[in-house]
């Protein structure tokens, strides 16, 4: 009777290891887990760049409001007749 429960602790303790330690073990499953929850969040935000990236491209191509305001505020360029004021704040 011994050995048989010396044998089924140790067949316990192999399945134990293999469960935890093992190839795809439990600890290794949580290790992708978090690496998959990671990809998703940066996939997320390379999505939200890339609507706002076409939202910007649509804004471009189909008016001359955005071109007009993407002139005058990176390039300093005003309509003819304007007069240009720069305003300081202290």
């Amino acid at each position: 009777m011994r050995l048989f429960t010396f044998t089924l602790f140790i067949l316990f303790a192999l399945s134990q290891y293999n469960y935890w330690y093992g190839k795809n073990g439990k600890l290794e499953y949580l290790a992708l887990k978090r690496d998959v929850e990671k990809q998703r969040v940066q996939n997320e935000e390379l999505t939200q760049r890339n609507e706002r990236l076409f939202a910007e491209i649509r804004d471009l191509t189909t008016g001359y409001d955005a071109i007009e305001e993407r002139a005058r505020s990176e390039l300093n360029m005003v309509k003819q007749g304007e007069t240009f004021y720069r305003v300081f704040q202290k």
